[in-house]
């Protein structure tokens, strides 16, 4: 659930302040849970889900795709000669710039990349997850990793990504 929350929100606040609430909710809701509905991964997800669109409707829209400085576009076959070090830390800037392009999608966008992608939740524990239907999910997704290939792919004038 924190790790949910934080690819969710970006921040370490929320993500605690999520996950807490999550299992106290559980807690506080004895015999709420439904088996026969889903897995309990799916009911503790929605929980998640909901919390952490307050807490962003709370603090803060979306954050936006900051511009990064540093080597963009760098394939996997060209880390084979960089010397490990440079290799982990191109690894850790792509990661970075994966990440930073996931917070910048639209919330919807960004829940089935993170629950699908992310998480590894099949479309049909998702499509549970976000209370619509399997296709929604699908359609979601594809509009979503479309968004992130554009986001991580265009690189403004100065070689930066946008």
């Amino acid at each position: 659930m924190y790790r949910f929350a934080l690819q969710m929100s970006g921040s370490v606040g929320i993500a605690e302040e999520v996950t807490q609430e999550v299992f106290l909710s559980l807690l506080d809701d004895k015999g709420s849970y439904d088996p026969g509905r889903g897995p309990l991964a799916s009911y503790l997800y929605g929980i998640a889900r909901r919390l952490v669109w307050r807490c962003l409707e709370r603090d803060r829209p979306q954050l936006p795709l900051e511009e990064e400085s540093g080597e963009a576009g760098i394939m996997p076959d060209q880390l084979i000669a960089q010397p490990d070090v440079e290799r982990r830390m191109v690894r850790d800037q792509t990661a970075q710039s994966v990440r930073r392009a996931v917070l910048a999608l639209p919330t919807a966008y960004r829940e089935v990349v993170v629950l699908c992608d992310l998480h590894e939740l099949g479309y049909a524990d998702a499509a549970k997850v976000l209370g619509c239907a399997i296709g929604t999910v699908r359609s979601r997704l594809h509009r979503a990793r479309a968004l992130l290939a554009g986001k991580l792919s265009t690189k403004n004038s100065s070689g930066c990504l946008v």
